[in-house]
C-alpha cells in the first residue's frame, strides 16, 4: 500500500494534501499506503477520521499496526470534529506531544464528510483554510485530508482544490492547479452568515442586562423543548460572547434566537473587530487574564460561527435540543 517513493515530499515545511478517494477500498489504498509509509520511516501518525471508515482502516492494516499502537492513534471525527473549530486544537496537541523527537508528524482529518449541514459543512472548510494560517510555518508537518469524490457535491470538491496545495489521486500527488495561496483568505474568512430568519426573536443589551439576558435565554429555550443540561451550556456560551461584547465590542450588542431544524441558534452581534483569524483555536495559557470566552464556546456548543470585519462581529452558535440527559443536577448561580 505505501506510496510511489517519487511522491514522498522532502521534510520541510506543513505539507497539506486533499486525498481524493470514490470508493471504501480506495480509501484504505490512499490512507492505508500513508499510515505503512508513516510506520516505516518511524514518524507518528494520528487518524481522525469516521468510526465506520476508522475500523475498514484497522482491519485492512491489521498485521502493520499489531504492536505499534503507539506510534498510530486513532480519534472520531464524527465526534472531534462536530464543530470543527476544535480540530486545530486538536492537532496542535498531537504536535506537542511529539515535539523534539526529530521526527516528521503526520495526520489524517476528514472534517468534510457526506451528511453534514450546511452550515457545518462551510465551517468545515473554512477550517481547511485555517489550517494553512494555523501551521504554515511549521516544519515536518504532513496533512492529508481525504474527500469522498462520489457522494460530495463538485463544488465541494472544487473548494478542496482551492484550499489545498497539493492534490492526492489514484496514487498520484500533483500540485493544485487552483490553490488560493495564504495572501488571498482575509477577505475569504470575512464571507458573511446566512441572515437570521425574520422570526428570530431579538434583544439588545448593555453591561447592565447580562443577568436579565440569561434568565430570559433559559427560559426561552426551555419552551422551545431544550434538555435543561443544554440550555445550561447555551446560556453559559451565550453569557461568554455578550460579556466579550460588552468589555471589548463597544459596552454594547444584540442576541438574536431562533429553532432550526433541531437545534436551538444564538447570535451575538457587536461593533468589536476580532483581527486573529484562529480566535478560539489557540489554546489559553492559563495565566492569561482574558482570551477563553470563544475558547470555551468553541468547546461546549456543537457548531460556531464567527464572522469579523471592520464593520462588526457576528458570532453564531448552534445547539441540539437533547443530549439525552433528563434532569438539571445544578443551577448557575444568579
Amino acid at each position: 500500500m505505501p506510496v510511489d517513493a517519487d511522491h514522498q515530499p522532502e521534510h520541510a515545511r506543513f505539507r497539506h494534501e486533499a486525498l481524493l478517494y470514490r470508493t471504501p477500498d480506495e480509501f484504505v489504498t490512499g490512507v492505508g499506503g500513508f499510515v505503512c509509509d508513516a510506520l516505516a520511516a518511524e514518524e507518528p501518525v494520528l487518524v481522525a477520521v469516521g468510526a465506520e471508515r476508522a475500523e475498514a482502516l484497522r482491519a485492512a492494516l491489521e498485521s502493520d499496526l499489531r504492536g505499534r499502537s503507539d506510534d498510530v492513534l486513532f480519534a472520531d471525527m464524527a465526534e472531534l470534529g462536530r464543530n470543527p473549530a476544535r480540530i486545530i486544537p486538536a492537532w496542535r496537541d498531537f504536535l506537542t506531544s511529539h515535539e523534539g523527537a526529530g521526527r516528521r508528524v503526520r495526520g489524517v482529518g476528514e472534517p468534510v464528510w457526506p451528511g453534514r449541514s450546511h452550515a457545518e459543512l462551510l465551517e468545515a472548510q473554512r477550517h481547511e483554510v485555517l489550517l494553512s494560517i494555523a501551521f504554515t510555518d511549521l516544519d515536518d508537518f504532513w496533512l492529508i485530508c481525504p474527500y469522498d469524490v462520489d457522494n460530495l457535491h463538485a463544488e465541494v470538491i472544487q473548494e478542496a482544490f482551492r484550499s489545498h496545495p497539493w492534490i492526492h489521486e489514484g496514487g498520484a500527488i500533483r500540485p493544485s492547479a487552483t490553490h488560493e495561496p495564504v495572501t488571498t483568505m482575509p477577505s475569504r474568512l470575512e464571507d458573511p452568515l446566512k441572515e437570521p430568519p425574520d422570526t428570530a426573536v431579538r434583544r439588545g443589551f448593555s453591561g447592565t442586562e447580562l443577568s436579565d439576558v440569561r434568565h430570559e435565554l433559559d427560559a426561552w429555550a426551555t419552551s422551545q423543548g431544550m434538555s435543561p443540561s443544554r440550555a445550561d451550556l447555551l446560556v453559559l456560551a451565550v453569557n461568554e460572547l455578550t460579556t466579550n461584547s460588552v468589555e471589548h465590542g463597544g459596552g454594547r450588542g444584540e442576541l438574536l434566537v431562533w429553532p432550526e431544524d433541531g437545534v436551538l441558534v444564538a447570535e451575538v452581534r457587536d461593533g468589536g473587530y476580532i483581527d486573529a483569524p484562529l480566535v478560539g483555536r489557540i489554546r489559553p495559557d492559563r495565566k492569561q487574564p482574558s482570551g477563553r470566552g470563544i475558547w470555551l464556546v468553541n468547546h461546549v456548543c456543537d457548531l460556531v460561527e464567527v464572522r469579523s470585519s471592520p464593520e462588526g462581529t457576528v458570532a453564531r452558535v448552534r445547539m441540539r435540543l437533547h443530549d439525552g440527559t433528563v434532569a438539571r443536577k445544578d443551577r448557575r448561580p444568579t
